[in-house]
């Protein structure tokens, strides 16, 4: 019910700032909770961040709080992650994923719907 296409990834030296984008199709995606997970080579995948359906619940993994937010505009069905102080570290494929949920989840077996991804490379 759900299609979901990342962009805005790329590559930024160390310090610097990104801003990803989830284009998300279907009226319905309103409802739905959003995640942001990452996947580096010979690594899992982890969860990065995540908003409520209605965008009033965040949370962030512990590496990310105080750079990175979620955000959301449900009249575009378009969810951001703002990636600010990038290291090296955040260097990965970038997912959104959705839920029909309305609390966030940080396992990724929870979500039904992934994106193709977007690679983020930060330079040292």
């Amino acid at each position: 019910q759900v299609q979901l296409v990342e962009s805005g990834g790329g590559l930024v030296q160390a310090g610097g700032s990104l801003r990803l984008s989830c284009a998300a199709s279907g009226r319905t995606v309103r409802m739905y909770t959003v995640g942001w997970f990452r996947q580096a080579p010979g690594k899992e995948r982890e969860f990065v961040a995540g908003s409520s359906w209605s965008g009033g619940d965040r949370y962030y993994t512990d590496s990310v709080k105080g750079r990175f937010t979620i955000s959301r505009d449900n009249a575009e069905n378009t969810v951001y992650l703002q990636m600010n102080s990038l290291k090296p570290e955040d260097t990965a494929a970038y997912y959104c994923a959705a839920a029909p949920s309305r609390v966030i989840s940080i396992v990724a077996s929870e979500y039904d719907y992934w994106g193709q991804g977007t690679q983020v490379t930060v330079s040292s």
